[in-house]
């Protein structure tokens, strides 16, 4: 039943009763408005699903398991097709991203192999290999609407009678396919055909693969430098992620086509795909260079580019230890390179919570969001901490004081106030559940009150301890304005900083805590029905089982790891921002507020978009609470 037909189902009922009470009408109205039912593959996906609408567990957009082929769209399903089938396109092969691939790797990728097939041909015993480099290279210049064929040894059974025939041998004929042998060519006495069968040449007899003297020169000469050239398209193409169906290509050819006997490596147009008869069998074919929605491609349930993101942790992390005297990079480099770092691993932590909270019941999922949630930032500000206390640096400090505001103003303001506009320019109107709304509400402002009590107790009491002072006025002993620096509030024992402030430090730090703790009581177990969240019928298409990407052990081993890994790009990160605040154009607090705090948030960014796309304000606006 829809919403409307609900509504109005509930609106007639309401007249028929004149003695109903009026809030009674607006707890329905209420009701109604913020029932959502959730329908989802299976049950692992029903309870990802609705702990995304649980407060405390992190929001996670993606799937947590393997989707049946067959139920993707069609847009996806060419997304993971092998470039090993022929289809018939009709559309032009004329397109930016088959113009770009000429461009940017097609006529050079042409040249190396014009280059090699002219080494083989010098060696004379390459001769045959120079060949197929000189049809490859025609080939890669302009792959698209061409085929790579291997040609088979078996002959098509209708091509004994008619051998310029394009039919293909089919599964149910059982008949033989092959040409008989001379012995068992009909004798004189059996009558002749009416009509003569045309003869169809045998295809020589060759020498086995390993035995042939050219494989050798081949793969001494002629195919390592083509190794290096294919890898290198192989790896810049499936970085540039839409350029994958090229990495695709790179790939099938380095590992198949390059292997074969040249001679059994036919290049054909799709118009033309049989050779003498014989059996071929299509190796590669490619239509499209580039593929706008190669951005959900995933690589076991991993979107792609936290895949390509990964090496970049690595490489920060060998360069970061390895080189102490920054010969191979700049601290400005390594700083970089470690703060983008933490967005893939930020990724990584949040697919570990979504699996192992999708698979466990709501208390495990309760406690594994609480210690892993907020283990990103928690990382960051901690090692900052330690580094600035050992280093008796002030101003990392002041950075963590600026991270923090920055997460608050941008995570609860900024973020979701993009999320509504992007919502709002697809969707003309939005609903959301207005009493869970106030329950996260009620504790973010408990949040901020907790947070910036001692602070603003502390400047509304504080002694401000100032080094000089200096009259802006010309006369010394006027009573106007004064210039002071290096100005504190005094922390000396017996002040207000050690009777007050700190006390109050340490209460608020138990409350917070305590705080969430009865926020996931109240809205797990006791008023859980306020989310008022109806799991439907699970849909399970054919007799495929629930397959998880990641299980509960490998996704505990993966959050650890990564954690590990947050933690030393974290003190990467740290040690070489010293020379960033020391710069005069680039305050601490711009870097604080930006930089440290959107960074790790990013995934969270990303999810929230994604939600509001999708006109999901309920978890647009509680992603970030």
């Amino acid at each position: 039943m829809s919403l409307s037909s609900q509504l109005s189902s509930d609106t007639t009922n309401r007249r028929r009763r004149p003695g109903a009470r009026r809030h009674s009408c607006e707890d329905s109205w209420e009701e109604i408005q913020s029932r959502r039912t959730i329908r989802a593959e299976n049950e692992v996906e029903a309870n990802k699903l609705v702990n995304n609408y649980r407060f405390g567990f992190r929001k996670w957009k993606s799937h947590v398991t393997e989707r049946p082929f067959e139920d993707r769209s069609e847009v996806v399903k060419e997304l993971y097709s092998e470039l090993n089938i022929i289809k018939p396109h009709a559309d032009q092969f004329i397109t930016c991203g088959n113009v770009l691939y000429v461009l940017l790797f097609g006529w050079w990728v042409s040249l190396v192999y014009l280059v090699v097939g002219a080494l083989m041909f010098a060696t004379v015993i390459g001769i045959p290999y120079g060949k197929l480099c000189w049809k490859l290279c025609c080939y890669f210049l302009w792959p698209f609407g061409n085929t790579i064929h291997e040609i088979g040894n078996t002959l098509r059974r209708c091509c004994e009678e008619a051998p310029d025939c394009e039919c293909s041998v089919t599964v149910e004929d059982n008949s033989p396919i092959l040409l008989p042998s001379p012995a068992e060519v009909p004798t004189p006495e059996v009558p002749a055909p009416t009509v003569p069968a045309p003869e169809v040449p045998d295809r020589p007899l060759r020498t086995p693969y390993w035995h042939r003297l050219s494989t050798y020169v081949w793969l001494l000469l002629g195919y390592p430098p083509l190794v290096i050239i294919h890898s290198l398209v192989c790896f810049i193409s499936w970085i540039l992620v839409f350029t994958i169906p090229v990495s695709k290509m790179n790939a099938q050819t380095l590992s198949i086509i390059l292997l074969l006997p040249p001679e059994d490596v036919l290049i054909s147009t799709s118009s033309h795909r049989k050779h003498q008869g014989y059996e071929t069998r299509a190796l590669l074919c490619c239509y499209r260079a580039a593929n706008w929605y190669y951005y959900k491609y995933a690589v076991d349930g991993i979107n792609v580019f936290a895949v390509n993101l990964l090496p970049l942790v690595i490489v920060a992390l060998v360069i970061g230890y390895v080189d102490k005297e920054n010969q191979l990079a700049s601290s400005d480099v390594k700083f970089a390179m470690a703060i983008s770092s933490i967005i893939p691993l930020s990724y990584y932590i949040g697919m570990g919570i979504a699996s192992i909270s999708a698979q466990s019941n709501f208390a495990v999922g309760a406690v594994v969001n609480a210690t892993f949630g907020s283990i990103t930032e928690l990382t960051f500000y901690i090692t900052a901490l330690l580094r600035g206390h050992r280093a008796t640096n002030p101003c990392l400090q002041e950075v963590v004081k600026a991270a923090l505001t920055g997460t608050l103003l941008g995570c609860i303001l900024f973020i979701p106030g993009i999320c509504m506009i992007i919502g709002g320019l697809k969707h003309q109107e939005q609903r959301f559940n207005s009493r869970s709304a106030g329950v996260s509400s009620a504790l973010l402002f408990i949040s901020v009150g907790g947070v910036f009590a001692p602070t603003l107790f502390s400047k509304a009491y504080g002694n401000l301890v100032c080094d000089a002072c200096s009259s802006i006025n010309a006369t010394s002993n006027s009573s106007g304005l004064f210039v002071c620096h290096n100005c504190h509030y005094d922390l000396k024992n017996g002040t207000l900083f050690h009777d007050h402030i700190e006390p109050l430090v340490y209460t608020v730090s138990v409350l917070l805590p305590a705080a969430y703790v009865i926020g996931l009581i109240f809205t797990l177990k006791t008023h859980s029905h306020i989310y008022n969240i109806h799991v439907g019928e699970v849909q399970v298409s054919g007799h495929h089982g629930t397959v998880v990407h990641w299980s509960r052990w490998r996704s505990l081993l993966i959050l650890i790891v990564a954690t590990v890994l947050t933690s030393a790009c974290a003190d990467l990160a740290t040690e070489h921002i010293q020379p960033i605040l020391n710069q005069p154009n680039i305050s601490q607090y711009f870097i604080g507020v930006t930089v440290l705090a959107m960074v790790p948030e990013i995934p969270e960014i990303v999810n929230g978009i994604q939600f509001a796309l999708q006109n999901n304000i309920s978890l647009r606006l509680f992603l970030f609470f």
